[in-house]
């Protein structure tokens, strides 16, 4: 019998791990922190033995496949012994793509992904395809396959994953965009992000399909270091493509497999350039598995995005209220701001991941923003930025303080934006934490009393 050590028990890893049980694989799980009452249980009621808050090397070595958690860095001393052995560790997405038969689509980039991937599932869902939703959302790929295999799987896969992964080969494969992102887990050296980006396509050739951001230069250095064999399909909002989809503002127009497809841009129910890409893309996607327009438009005007992802929360008094809180780094936060024309007050910060802030001076520049309340435990680098470009910095590590203090800011007709381009664990568990605690405290503002 195959010996398999799963290295980290959370989502991905019980799934997978179920899944290696049923395969009749000897599987021992191994998390260096604390696993939770729940997972431990279902381990137990499967009979697979684990531990925790230890790794126990001498088993771990002794396997035939490891299957790694992405968040477990490739650096670690347990993996880099098992690579050193010959040990094959792996991604629970490259593990689970062994035993579905669907046809997968894969999307990654540095921003976008999330919606581009909801939006494509959607899209395909609506129209009565049999289609399964995985990887970076939703429950593990693993874990779905012991309830049963879809024709069609729409996977969101991070560059952690994608490291992971040795012949999963997509039918169609997305880009977003690159931007300089997770650096210090790729040493600090773009080159190897956009190579590991890249490696999405590797597995693939003429017969699959890759959908890239035309207009994105790291994706073009990624063209160049990395040339594809799998048919490219571009989007675009600056020019006309002949295979691929472009928008001017007003209609975004498909030519996929020979036939034009054109969708009013006021159908979407998201909204911002940035959104224009992922509907593009999506939409590519979706005609490409064989959607008809009907069919495609009508899966635009029913979807609803995950939150945190340019949420409006309310409007009181005029004023908009808007969590970004995904925004966790700079390029996401330029879709953001670039979204609103009107006055807005930004609450930003949080952990500076080697950030550049200079991109973002164009768009706060002129009195568009207002005012920057800076959140976050060292907001040094946020207001050296800022200070010759936003007339008002106020800083805080209090989330309601700086809710209240937005509301006395913004006036009718103005928008507060929650786009941190920070990570969020200086004062919150994740970006999810920080958005609901942003939504709670807008919802419990009251109206200003009139003077």
């Amino acid at each position: 019998m195959n010996r398999l050590v799963v290295l980290g028990a959370g989502e991905s890893g019980l799934g997978a791990a179920l899944l290696a049980k049923r395969e009749g694989y000897a599987v021992f799980v191994s998390d260096g922190g604390s696993i939770g009452e729940a997972r431990k249980a279902q381990l137990q009621t499967a009979g697979i033995e684990f531990e925790e808050g230890k790794h126990d090397e001498a088993r771990i070595l002794a396997a035939d496949l490891i299957i790694k958690s992405p968040g477990i860095a490739p650096t670690v001393s347990i993996v880099q012994q098992a690579i050193n052995q010959g040990i094959s560790v792996v991604d629970e997405l490259e593990f689970a793509s062994r035993y579905s038969k669907g046809k997968v689509i894969a999307i990654t980039g540095t921003n976008g992904k999330t919606t581009t991937t909801l939006l494509t599932y959607h899209l395909l869902k609506e129209a009565g395809w049999d289609v399964g939703l995985a990887g970076n959302v939703g429950k593990s790929w693993a874990g779905q396959l012991l309830e049963g295999d879809h024709a069609w799987w729409v996977i969101e896969i991070s560059s952690f994953q994608i490291d992971g992964l040795v012949s999963l080969k997509p039918h169609i494969a997305l880009l977003t965009n690159i931007t300089p992102d997770h650096l210090d887990r790729y040493g600090y050296q773009m080159e190897r992000y956009i190579d590991s980006k890249m490696a999405l396509f590797k597995n693939m050739n003429q017969a699959d399909v890759a959908i890239l951001n035309l207009e994105d230069p790291f994706s073009k250095t990624g063209l160049d270091r990395a040339p594809l064999q799998a048919s490219v399909y571009g989007i675009s909002l600056e020019g006309i493509l002949s295979q691929g989809g472009f928008s001017d503002g007003d209609e975004l127009v498909f030519q996929v497999a020979g036939a034009q497809v054109t969708i009013p841009v006021a159908s979407l129910t998201i909204q911002g350039k940035h959104n224009l890409l992922n509907a593009l893309g999506a939409g590519v996607a979706a005609l490409l598995a064989g959607l008809s327009e009907e069919q495609l438009l009508s899966g635009y005007q029913t979807f609803k995005n995950a939150a945190h992802r340019m949420e409006l929360v309310r409007v009181l008094d005029g004023v908009r209220y808007v969590n970004d809180s995904k925004g966790t780094n700079v390029e996401a936060t330029f879709y953001a701001l670039g979204s609103y024309k009107e006055p807005m007050v930004w609450i930003a910060g949080g952990v500076d991941k080697g950030n550049e802030y200079s991109v973002l001076t164009p768009l706060v520049e002129k009195g568009r923003v207002k005012a920057l309340i800076c959140l976050g435990k060292d907001n040094a680098k946020l207001k050296t930025a800022f200070a010759p470009h936003i007339g008002q910095i106020l800083e805080t590590q209090d989330l309601l303080e700086a809710v209240s203090w937005a509301q006395e800011l913004a006036a009718d007709n103005e928008v507060v934006l929650l786009s941190p381009a920070c990570a969020s664990f200086d004062l919150f568990k994740n970006y999810e934490d920080r958005g609901d605690q942003f939504k709670a405290a807008v919802l419990a503002l009251t109206q200003k009393q009139s003077a």
